[in-house]
């Protein structure tokens, strides 16, 4: 019955979004009008998608703490992004014909130097988009179908587990695909604001019950550390090398379409403080929740022996499995909707920045007039149904991993563009051949080094590799473009204004 309610909501908030959207740039970017709480919320829940309530919670209970560095990680690089990036990205890409898309923004920023280059710069932006949002978008599905796997599996007994898999992932990405089809950025962003709330409530709800349950700290403390002396370690079980790796995912945020694209879309530059102390708090508490919610796994599962996970080999269905045993049905029907939520927002946002990048970045070069409206919006419909049929094809293999696809993913992001983000934005000699030779080199790096047996995480060579070229290049081909020159400094002048104005 839970499930049932959470998924007409959902797709009651994408048919009633999907009313707004009068043109391409309502359906892409919803027209420039999101409030602080709606962004952070819309971007946190975007950005934690099955792995924070799944992919998180199984390494934790695996391994201990070390797999914390992640987190760390990643709190330390969104509280940098809605810091650096947020304010100054959404002046400049107004300033800069009004950009609606990251790779729309490459090449009205990069114009200057040579048109012809921005405008390859722009479609290569556009293929890495298609290329890595494929995977990210599998990562939810292969979320969807082990949700359903581990919670309705033992209900239906005529479905094996392979079918009882495929049967969630493409119910849950089916469900998706429709919101997000007709409801568009608007769409995608409400849903995700409701499904944010939703995942906070689930995080904080299940270790909290599970520790008054078992006693208390004190007790959910002494069976933690009788079943597994290093949990609590943040060193053990592990290496420097792998921990450098593992707090390295923060890079990945400069480079994120689906959560920066929440930053262009905000109000104004000024907004961005307000968003980001409302973000990052979000963030912490649920990083706190998904912890607390491996570690009273550890203890439960040790002084319980006839209960078991669903998924002992992954772990992945911790959170799942404690919510079915400490809550009433009802209750834990709800925290596993929090488990949709957490997919569904992610893979909602990615269909709709992998559309933009289809129809406003490729198409728009291919076609020789532009197009209606209405016509707009149907091809980027079109978009979002041709990378989604891409990541359920890759995610008919139930075998992969969620955290190593999400892994992959960010990574190629986080090095094909996150140095072309920041440089773009705070060094004004960047040209447009140093941008697109550091896409390149950032993105074959992540391919390449994915292949080699190494624990060094594949973005820390891609972000390094595409913030050297990019300057080393850009140093050989920049020329001064008096245009570009006062845009640059028109959007430096309209962050700093905007922050100063919300810290008044």
């Amino acid at each position: 019955m839970a499930i049932a309610v959470y998924f007409a909501a959902m797709v009651g908030i994408g048919l009633w979004a999907n009313r707004q959207n009068n043109d391409l740039d309502d359906y892409l970017l919803g027209g420039r009008g999101l409030t602080p709480g709606i962004a952070a919320l819309s971007a946190g829940a975007s950005d934690m998608s099955g792995w924070l309530l799944m992919g998180l919670p199984g390494a934790l209970y695996l391994t201990g703490l070390f797999e914390a560095w992640i987190a760390v990680g990643l709190t330390i690089g969104a509280w940098l992004n809605w810091t650096f990036v947020a304010p100054r990205l959404r002046a400049y890409t107004e300033v800069s014909n009004n950009s609606i898309t990251l790779p729309s923004f490459f090449d009205n920023r990069l114009r200057g130097s040579s048109p012809q280059v921005s405008r390859a710069l722009r479609i290569t932006a556009g293929l890495v988009i298609l290329v890595f949002f494929t995977f990210y978008v599998s990562s939810g599905m292969v979320a969807g179908g082990a949700f359903f796997k581990a919670s309705f599996g033992s209900l239906l007994p005529d479905l094996s587990p392979g079918q009882a898999y495929l049967a969630g992932m493409l119910l849950v990405g089916g469900i998706t695909i429709f919101y997000t089809l007709f409801g568009g950025f608007m769409g995608a962003t409400l849903t995700d604001v409701a499904q944010g709330l939703l995942m906070l409530a689930a995080l904080l709800l299940v270790p909290v019950i599970g520790v008054i349950q078992m006693g208390g700290p004190a007790e959910v403390y002494q069976a933690v550390i009788q079943a597994k002396p290093t949990a609590f370690s943040l060193t053990a079980g592990g290496t420097l090398i792998g921990a450098v790796s593992a707090a390295a995912w923060g890079l990945g945020y400069f480079g994120q379409p689906h959560i920066i694209v929440r930053f262009m879309a905000l109000r104004s530059a000024a907004d961005a403080t307000a968003g980001r102390r409302i973000g990052i708090g979000w963030m912490a508490l649920t990083v706190l929740g998904a912890t607390s919610t491996s570690l009273v796994g550890i203890a439960y599962f040790a002084t319980h022996p006839e209960a078991s996970l669903s998924d002992p080999v992954k772990a992945e269905s911790v959170f799942l499995d404690l919510s079915q045993i400490f809550l009433h049905p009802l209750v834990a029907g709800f925290v596993l909707a929090a488990v949709l939520a957490a997919i569904m927002s992610t893979i909602s946002s990615q269909l709709v920045v992998s559309s933009s990048a289809l129809v406003e970045d490729l198409a728009s070069m291919v076609l020789t007039r532009p197009l209606a409206p209405r016509a707009q919006i149907w091809l980027g419909r079109a978009g979002v149904l041709v990378v989604a049929l891409l990541a359920v094809v890759l995610a008919l293999n139930p075998t992969n991993s969620i955290l190593e696809l999400v892994g992959f993913a960010w990574a190629g992001f986080g090095a094909a563009f996150g140095p072309i983000v920041l440089l773009s934005l705070y060094w004004r000699k960047l040209s447009a051949w140093g941008a697109l030779a550091g896409m390149i080199a950032g993105a074959v790096t992540v391919f390449l080094w994915k292949q080699l047996d190494t624990p060094v995480y594949e973005i820390i060579p891609g972000f390094l590799l595409c913030a050297a070229v990019s300057a080393v290049v850009s140093h050989f081909t920049w020329k001064a473009h008096e245009e570009t020159d006062v845009e640059f400094s028109e959007a430096a002048r309209r962050a700093a204004a905007g922050r100063i104005g919300s810290e008044a």
